[in-house]
């Protein structure tokens, strides 16, 4: 069984055991309170009947009557129209966030119909628009993160050179200022909270609830659960209306853009550290064969650059299992460090490639060119030749020369 089999089927069981864990908590939680109200309904039903002799089976046909009437939204309590405008507006805001309260749905054929195809599309472009949405707020956190370096360098008096000079491209510059997925965690459930206490401010007089419910009211409405027990914006009259359900729209559309993308991150999270467990349970069943198992290696992350430690600025990369893996040696065994990226040695028997060549020994393919076209046409390198007695060329032979005959001048220089 590979990695993402097993990663797979561990997820699967954790989310069966995740699952009977909170069918076990909620059925604790919920039945006894369900068994009493069922009694007192009993009771009231019994009373009723008994005090104005009314035929018990007369009264359930009313009863169910009212139930259908209650799924067209009719209640005992006038509430505003469900499809006028602004109605059939909040109703298509909840289909396409995928919120579906319940308290409004349709009830004609063609209505039905038309639904599967609008929330088809709607619900694709808005699952769309909540990931580009944690696209530019991982974008924004490295702008803010690589302005807070770029300043705290200009206070200590260190130059900074332009991140547009140092890349080709914007997204490339932001490359290395990508926040971690922890850092974009705690942000996103920040901003979250802060939202879910602001709108149960607003809900909480506006609705008449209790600050916890309009709390539980954001939570089921910003991640898209939509039990329906309680909808916000309902009834028929509130204080300054307009605001209101302005305000509403707002605190929903901004919390479900945030709970979502933390959903998104978390889950992340949840894929790491299975891949962590199986990687583990994999390097039990090899103590001595896998090397993340060894004493005194240290496995790095994936996918991740680790810097030059300051006690260990002369090393070698090893490429194992996807890792990468930083080995001190002596000086004598030092990589080359080249515009702030270290390049370590290769073990024996590995390749690299040209470019890495020229990275490690910061040679441009533009000086190559140029060395290649002064040699060709006995250019400027010429001089050195007849100073220190090098033989011209052309080719790679020829730059070779050229290298040795300036590292000679320099030490005559010297």
């Amino acid at each position: 069984m590979n990695e993402d089999n097993a990663r797979f089927c561990l997820l699967a069981g954790l989310i069966l055991l995740y699952l009977l864990c909170g069918a076990a908590i909620f059925s604790a939680l919920e039945h006894p309170f369900e068994l009493r109200a069922r009694r007192l309904w009993k009771q009231q039903l019994d009373n009723f009947t008994q005090r104005y002799r009314v035929n018990l089976g007369a009264l359930h046909t009313l009863l169910r009557q009212y139930e259908e009437a209650n799924g067209a939204g009719i209640r005992v309590d006038v509430l505003r129209p469900r499809w006028d405008f602004s109605g059939a507006f909040y109703f298509v805001g909840t289909v396409v966030s995928t919120i579906g309260f319940g308290m409004t749905t349709p009830a004609t054929i063609a209505g039905k119909i038309f639904l599967i195809f609008y929330g088809l599309i709607g619900c694709a472009a808005t699952i769309l628009f909540f990931n580009l949405f944690l696209e530019r707020i991982i974008t924004m956190l490295a702008y803010i993160m690589r302005w807070c370096h770029e300043r705290r360098l200009r206070c200590a008096g260190v130059g900074v050179v332009s991140s547009r000079e140092e890349s080709s491209g914007e997204e490339d510059s932001l490359e290395g200022w990508k926040p971690s997925v922890y850092y974009v965690m705690l942000i996103l459930g920040v901003a979250s909270v802060v939202i879910a206490c602001s709108a149960s401010t607003l809900y909480s007089p506006m609705e008449n609830w209790s600050y916890v419910d309009s709390l539980y009211f954001c939570f089921v409405a910003f991640s898209t659960i939509g039990f329906g027990d309680l909808v916000s914006s309902q009834r028929q009259q509130y204080e300054s209306q307009e605001a209101y359900r302005l305000g509403n729209c707002i605190f929903i559309l901004m919390g479900v853009c945030c709970i979502y993308s933390l959903f998104n991150v978390i889950s992340i999270i949840i894929k790491q550290t299975l891949t962590w467990i199986v990687g583990k349970l994999v390097c039990s069943g090899r103590h001595q064969s896998c090397s993340c198992c060894r004493p005194g290696q240290k496995r790095l992350k994936r996918n991740t650059v680790q810097p030059i430690s300051s006690h260990c600025p002369a090393g070698r990369h090893r490429y194992m299992d996807g890792s990468v893996e930083t080995v001190c040696d002596s000086e004598t065994d030092a990589g080359a460090v080249a515009d702030g990226v270290y390049v370590g040695r290769r073990l024996s028997g590995e390749m690299i490639s040209v470019n890495e060549f020229m990275v490690s020994n910061k040679v441009s393919l533009a000086l190559l060119q140029k060395q290649l076209s002064e040699t060709a046409h006995q250019g400027p390198r010429q001089s050195y030749s007849h100073q220190n007695g090098f033989s011209g060329g052309v080719g790679a032979l020829a730059i070779m020369n050229n290298r040795l005959q300036e590292t000679s001048v320099d030490r005559l220089h010297k």
